[in-house]
């Protein structure tokens, strides 16, 4: 079983769209009919989200920690515990390609690092766009790290003893353990993710305080 790991702090507006783009990839013909079990870890939630969530059949599960590291980890922990090989990690505002899931098994590594594309730089100037075309490596051989776009083999996982549960950077933090630990990654734009450029970050230090900082 293939396991897909989704936190969720008040992510209604962007879920849909999120798990939806999940089940197609959990569906692709080189996955061999394998199962794909989809969890949404809601964190602290006081939106619709659960329910958007059940809505698409995913399964969730409930913490109140408001930090993303620990809702990786809870996410994980309940995937393991139903047998899962292997665990996919995106977020709520993002979108996997359809061959998402089959291009980060078909690398055979203990781990995959993807790349992102985003999808709208409508809230952004031109300048913060033009400085992400120049500076992000969307290649094969990048060193980019993103919990949006980050799979893992569940002996890897366990190995490096999961995510830490830090409020921000918990996939630098795991990164560095599988370095530490000698595990291969796999550092590939083949497994495809489109995230939002959006200024409210969920999560402090993350992706949209990045935006803001090159504004």
């Amino acid at each position: 079983m293939i396991g897909i790991v989704i936190p969720a702090h008040n992510e209604e507006q962007y879920l849909a769209a999120c798990l939806c783009a999940a089940r197609v990839a959990a569906s692709h013909p080189r996955l061999d009919a394998e199962p794909v079990r989809i969890v949404v870890a809601l964190d602290a939630c006081t939106d619709a989200s659960g329910r958007v969530a059940q809505h698409h059949g995913a399964a969730v599960t409930h913490l109140q920690a408001r930090n993303v590291g620990m809702a990786r980890a809870h996410g994980a922990r309940m995937l393991l515990n139903e047998g899962a090989r292997w665990l996919a990690f995106t977020d709520a505002d993002s979108t996997v390609w359809p061959d998402w899931l089959a291009a980060q098994l078909m690398l055979g590594a203990d781990a995959v690092c993807g790349t992102v594309a985003v999808h709208d730089w409508g809230a952004h100037t031109p300048k913060v766009a033009a400085h992400f075309a120049q500076t992000y490596q969307d290649r094969d051989g990048h060193r980019h790290i993103h919990g949006a776009n980050f799979g893992i083999s569940a002996k890897a996982y366990e190995q490096v003893g999961g995510f830490s549960p830090l409020a921000c950077h918990e996939d630098v933090a795991m990164v560095e353990a599988l370095m530490a630990s000698g595990l291969q990654i796999a550092w590939s734009a083949q497994p495809r993710v489109t995230t939002s450029a959006r200024m409210a970050s969920k999560a402090p230090g993350g992706f949209g305080d990045t935006l803001r900082a090159w504004a």
